[in-house]
């Protein structure tokens, strides 16, 4: 078992493993900053495929998890913190992360690579795509759509049945009362958009 990433993200992650008894026996990074974490070694990436099949990509960046996610092709496995209450009823995908006292509610579909962070309530039939990160404390009303990519502040509200686009950016403390297209930068009560970003859509 691996992580991709020497960060305060991995720290969070290693303690979710621990409890649920995996270990994890390395950290990889780019450009490591220290030698361990928690005593477990910090290496410059080399992907041994053989004696490490099972991964998480540790990284709180959302487009940073997408390109490893696509560039390095092994086991992602979930992290589900035992403190969070997740629906049997609710899908989760592979890699990603979901954190002490998340709630997960019925027929909730979680993507690949999220990161649901500690607190964050997504409700019933709510849409979460790959690569999304819900920040502590934010919370999604029920049947709310968020599309790939997008990183919802912490302690956001959504409310019921909103839309939210692709690679959007809602700000912490934001109320979205409405859809909010793809690329835009949300902030407020209620939220407004002051821009909207290129780079990924």
């Amino acid at each position: 078992m691996l992580l991709f990433g020497a960060s305060g993200h991995a720290k969070v992650i290693i303690d979710i493993l621990k409890k649920n008894n995996i270990r994890v026996e390395k950290i990889l990074d780019d450009e490591p900053r220290v030698d361990n974490i928690f005593g477990i070694p910090v290496e410059k990436n080399r992907f041994d495929t053989a004696s490490c099949t099972d991964a998480i990509i540790s990284i709180g960046n959302n487009e940073i998890r997408e390109r490893i996610s696509k560039k390095f092709q092994f086991n992602y496995i979930k992290a589900i913190h035992p403190m969070a209450v997740v629906s049997e009823y609710a899908f989760i995908g592979e890699g990603t992360v979901v954190m002490a006292n998340a709630v997960i509610n019925s027929e909730a579909r979680i993507g690949r690579h999220c990161i649901i962070n500690t607190s964050a309530v997504v409700e019933h039939d709510c849409q979460i795509s790959d690569f999304v990160h819900i920040s502590p404390n934010a919370s999604l009303a029920g049947s709310v759509e968020v599309g790939e990519g997008t990183h919802i502040g912490i302690g956001a509200s959504v409310i019921q049945g909103v839309k939210i686009g692709r690679w959007a950016t809602i700000g912490a403390g934001a109320v979205i009362i409405r859809d909010v297209p793809d690329g835009a930068v949300v902030v407020g009560n209620p939220g407004e958009i002051i821009k909207i970003k290129n780079s990924k859509i």
